[in-house]
């Protein structure tokens, strides 16, 4: 029999645009609703997946006795539902019935609402006495939780008006190909640089730790190199193909990311993805690893590509910027700034609308002079679009043109309706 496993894990939460969708009905026997004590419950196995499942050993295993499984309680249900429907994220809420994120869109699972009690029998249940403690001293605890090798859940608890919520993230191995997620063939070059600074920009929920993870797949397709990642929290499971992959998850496999950063030295990695530069001391260590030799990938909340420039200096002390800057003008190799759109098509969930920009020699010229907020010159330039180059606004035209989302859709989503607007008059 599979092991399900926790630990303890700090995590980020994750908003996503919310849109209209049907009402999900499902439905639970009333044996694996209640599932009594020392009762198979038919909720406790995995999908049929046609394999044999072997537990996840890379986490810390707090209850090797199982005593904490989840599956005891109605919890396990839900969360075999979530992997059940392919959403992304479970909500519960005490005195609503379970809530799911699909494509996008909240939808009520049919079923029976969570009372009060029942919320905090599952509590105590799952969690283990350090955890409860952290309950009730922070008014929540993250924890992570491995279903099978192919589903793990990233679990926030927390209490709202004296109540108890929970928010579950899926993760999955289920690594996403560039087609597959929509994205142009640049990407695989800028996968493939042997070294400098890989930045993904965008909000909480663009899909930059999809991007990220699909330029980690398709290196690990191609190259035997050591890739290192730090993650808070690991957002994708990755099989050591070509490549062998180290993921290296906070509050679980190292304290932080400064202690993990320092360690990369000592760790002989090629390739480092940072999860999140959420720091001056995070990025000047990316920056050093970019210097020395390696490759490094990471994420910043940052609204168009040039607008990342100004994200990182705001990171550092003004005496230190121009600095920074001069490292950036050499290192940098390309910022992809990307944010999530609906679309026309009901196979088609939701699609990248792109701004890329490449460190070629007009861009760093730019750089190197503090002109970043004019680099959508050089990104307009008919040199930098044939480098594979896009602006955003060019992004969202491609993306109505071809059908893929409406003309509305790409109005509300610009910075720049105006010029949008007039690049868009003709089409159709």
């Amino acid at each position: 029999m599979k092991q399900h496993q926790w630990a303890s894990v700090r995590t980020l939460g994750s908003n996503h645009t919310d849109l209209s969708y049907p009402y999900i009905s499902l439905t639970f026997t009333a044996a694996s609703l209640n599932p009594a004590v020392g009762e198979t419950n038919p909720m406790s196995s995995t999908l049929d997946t046609g394999a044999n499942v072997t537990p996840i050993q890379q986490h810390v295993t707090l209850d090797p006795d199982q005593k904490h499984d989840p599956h005891k309680t109605r919890f396990g249900n839900f969360l075999k539902a979530t992997i059940k429907f392919g959403a992304s994220d479970l909500l519960l809420k005490t005195g609503k019935p379970p809530v799911i994120r699909l494509r996008g869109a909240l939808k009520q699972l049919d079923t029976d609402a969570i009372p009060f009690a029942e919320f905090v029998d599952i509590a105590k249940h799952i969690l283990n006495e350090e955890q409860w403690g952290d309950l009730h001293r922070n008014g929540s605890v993250d924890f992570a939780y491995d279903y099978d090798e192919g589903h793990r859940f990233r679990v926030n608890l927390f209490q709202a008006r004296g109540k108890l919520s929970v928010a579950a993230r899926l993760i999955t191995s289920d690594v996403k190909r560039f087609e597959d997620l929509y994205l142009p063939e640049i990407m695989a070059e800028i996968a493939l640089q042997p070294q400098g600074i890989v930045l993904l920009a965008g909000v909480t929920g663009s899909g930059k730790s999809t991007t990220i993870a699909s330029m980690i797949n398709y290196i690990n397709e191609r190259k035997p190199v050591h890739i290192i990642t730090i993650e808070d929290p690991i957002e994708y499971i990755f099989e050591d193909k070509k490549a062998t992959i180290n993921q290296r998850e906070i509050g679980i496999d190292c304290l932080d990311f400064k202690l993990a950063l320092r360690a990369l030295v000592r760790e002989n990695p090629d390739i480092v993805l940072v999860g999140e530069m959420r720091d001056a001391e995070t990025f000047e260590a990316a920056l050093h690893a970019a210097e020395t030799g390696h490759l490094v990938f990471g994420t910043i909340h940052a609204s168009s590509a040039p607008q990342t420039f100004q994200r990182i200096y705001d990171l550092f002390p003004p005496e230190e910027r121009e600095q920074v800057r001069k490292i950036l003008a050499y290192q940098m190799r390309a910022i992809v700034y990307q944010k999530l759109m609906p679309t026309l098509h009901e196979n088609i969930p939701r699609i990248p609308a792109l701004e890329i920009l490449i460190n070629t020699p007009a861009c760093r010229k730019y750089i190197l002079e503090g002109r970043e907020g004019e680099l959508h010159q050089v990104i307009n330039s008919t040199e930098a679009q044939q480098a594979g180059m896009i602006d955003f606004n060019g992004s969202l035209v491609k993306l109505v043109e071809e059908e893929y989302i409406h003309t509305r859709v790409a109005m509300e989503a610009t910075p720049n309706p105006d010029e949008l607007q007039m690049r868009l008059k003709g089409i159709g």
